[in-house]
């Protein structure tokens, strides 16, 4: 029987490997942990490409290969026998490539073990919180994380097959193709099978979602409350890129309290489906008592649950600028915040370097709409003179200029040019 599967599942690795591949950019920086002893753990969200990724940075070592989403793997109780088995179909391997792990029961110490007697070893898993509480008890300092998003912009163009030179963008029909693009990895997303598929993103989402929801958060934390944990995830994804704070949240949806709410969100960052921003203090302390915003790892989710009354264009925008930051190296409450001023201005993002601000950014759809540009202004300056930053940014959907605004330069970048920057 288990060896059955594992035959199967080589065959399974074969396709995978014979797929057309969209190389990723994280490709390039991961090539250099192949050799390395350390075991490479690939995170992300289901069907962000984990698996193809994974496959394609071992291709040239021709890795042993199980996947655990089969149940019946999940069953075997000596783990020695897995090993046993993918020596006997493989031969001498010392490439090990293990997907989706955390299904695994006390996976981490069967990893450990192979590590310590010499196995060159990929896990992917689609939890962050669940594998990173693991590997920090038992593979502290012996592991690397990379971290597969949905497509990023470049990603997505290319996957699209639409290549041009950047001189070539005054030309009309080049300029209309892109934005027209732009505009669907807004409203679509970018998950690599919808994308390269061109499939309905609504039918294909809402499935996802639901497998998250129930698969990695309900069955797996055995949540009773399982239509609660529903209910949040969209509501949530109707008040995207809004603030909220845990207390007025936990009576609005009627939690028991505070400490459940807390948790259940926990639960749906854990599975990459939302993002909890904090708002930026010099305080470490603060940050954590101020009202928070929440943001999707990916747009397409939103067209595919949210119930929109009216265009939401902009916030559409704003997270899609955010889902954008975590796959330029950004991570959220370590280097990227949102900030609120002495006077109650809003700034959506706060990049940080070291003890010092990099960088602020705004999002506005369109800046040259009656009062957008100076209450957009208004707002960055205010906080450049608090954060002593200089650098500032409004991304706008096609306007690119440079204005002073009380002796402040301020950058008008285009959406479409921000996501391409390396």
């Amino acid at each position: 029987m288990l060896r059955e599967i594992l035959i199967g599942q080589k065959k399974e690795l074969e396709n995978l490997l014979s797929k057309p591949f969209i190389e990723r950019q994280a490709i390039k920086n991961s090539k250099k942990f192949i050799a390395n002893d350390l075991v490479k753990v690939v995170l992300g969200p289901r069907r962000a490409g984990k698996s193809i990724f994974s496959a394609h940075l071992f291709r040239d070592q021709k890795p042993a290969y199980v996947n655990f989403e089969d149940e019946n793997l999940v069953k075997v109780e000596n783990y020695d026998e897995i090993t046993r088995e993918l020596h006997a179909i493989y031969g001498r391997k010392k490439y090990l490539l293990f997907d989706e792990i955390q299904n695994l029961p006390d996976w981490e110490l069967f990893i450990n073990r192979l590590h310590r007697q010499g196995y060159n070893i990929i896990l992917t898993g689609s939890n962050a919180k669940l594998l990173s509480k693991e590997l920090s008890t038992s593979l502290t300092g012996r592991h690397v994380p990379i971290e597969i998003l949905p497509f990023n912009f470049n990603e997505f163009l290319t996957a699209k097959k639409f290549v041009f030179k950047q001189e070539e963008i005054s030309i009309p029909e080049i300029k209309g193709q892109l934005l027209n693009l732009l505009e669907e990895y807004m409203t679509r997303g970018g998950f690599p099978e919808l994308v390269v598929k061109e499939l309905e993103p609504k039918g294909y989402l809402d499935t996802l979602i639901n497998s998250q929801i129930f698969t990695d958060i309900v069955k797996r934390y055995k949540v009773r409350l399982s239509q609660k944990i529903y209910d949040l995830e969209i509501f949530l994804l109707n008040n995207f890129a809004s603030e909220f704070s845990y207390r007025r949240l936990s009576k609005q949806l009627d939690f028991s309290s505070v400490a459940t709410l807390e948790k259940f969100l926990g639960y749906l960052e854990g599975a990459y489906l939302i993002c909890v921003l904090e708002r930026y203090s010099h305080k470490a302390g603060e940050r954590l008592s101020l009202p928070k915003k929440v943001y999707l790892i990916d747009n397409g989710f939103i067209s595919a649950k949210a119930v929109q009354s009216s265009s939401n264009t902009g916030r559409l925008m704003e997270n899609l600028v955010f889902s954008e930051l975590p796959k330029k190296g950004y991570k959220s409450n370590q280097n990227l915040f949102y900030y609120k001023t002495k006077n109650n201005k809003e700034v959506d993002f706060v990049l940080r370097e070291g003890l010092k601000t990099k960088s602020l950014i705004q999002v506005a759809y369109d800046v040259d709409k009656m009062g957008v540009k100076e209450r957009e202004f208004d707002a960055l300056v205010a906080a450049s003179e608090e954060l002593k930053c200089n650098d500032l940014i409004l991304i706008t959907w096609d306007s690119e200029r440079t204005e002073i605004f009380k002796n402040k330069k301020i950058k008008i970048v285009p959406a479409w040019k921000w996501l391409l920057e390396k």
